[in-house]
């Protein structure tokens, strides 16, 4: 299903806005609130009152890809990370950054998955876990692992039906903070929400009954 998506076209630069993929971490609208203008009665994105290259860093840092953007100026587009990571967000989702296929979406680098199980656009987060009361720590344990001898490249996430996310590929997982918690080729990463080894899958998801429909 292809997400719908709001586009906002400028002299130097376009904004594509996915609303169903926004956590609403604010980094736009407090980043540049000329650009990304919140409670605007009509158009609420204007992408000719910044430079194009300002544009580009604030929609990179948006974790969840709700944003993305096209150059018209020639400057360069957005290009996958020299390492991927996987950042474990306090009481909330996965954010991905990587050379990322998402169940066969290629469409952004950045995405952050649901791991609360309450999500009702799932695999993706649509902040039903502030809803839900989700509780889970943004620091789990480090885990003894080896450095990865390739630490880019392709990122494959596929959801298990009715049960983890499965990554392939290179992948390091880290803590809010940014400590590293361990280094994978493949993963299997709870989203039932349930799983007492968080943020891997332990097995929870079939003894309560998750399902992902």
């Amino acid at each position: 299903m292809v997400a719908e998506t709001e586009k906002y076209v400028g002299k130097e630069v376009t904004i594509s806005i996915v609303p169903g993929r926004c956590i609403h971490s604010r980094n736009c609208v407090l980043g540049r609130p000329d650009v990304w203008v919140p409670n605007a009665e009509g158009p609420w994105v204007h992408p000719d009152a910044a430079p194009a290259e300002t544009v580009a860093a604030i929609a990179q840092s948006c974790p969840s890809g709700a944003i993305q953007y096209e150059r018209h100026d020639g400057g360069a587009e957005e290009a996958p990370p020299t390492v991927n990571t996987l950042r474990v967000r306090e009481n909330g989702p996965y954010a991905f950054n990587a050379d990322l296929n998402v169940n066969g979406d290629t469409s952004s680098m950045r995405a952050t998955l649901c791991r609360c199980g309450a999500s009702r656009n799932k695999p993706y987060c649509d902040g039903s876990h502030h809803e839900a009361g989700f509780k889970a720590t943004g620091e789990p344990e480090t885990i003894q692992s080896e450095a990865l001898a390739v630490r880019n490249g392709p990122l494959t996430v596929v959801p298990i039906p009715d049960g983890p996310l499965k990554t392939s590929g290179a992948l390091e997982i880290c803590a809010g903070t940014g400590r590293t918690v361990s280094r994978v080729d493949v993963a299997y990463l709870c989203r039932c929400g349930g799983s007492s080894k968080k943020p891997f899958c332990d097995g929870t998801h079939k003894a309560i009954g998750f399902t992902d429909r």
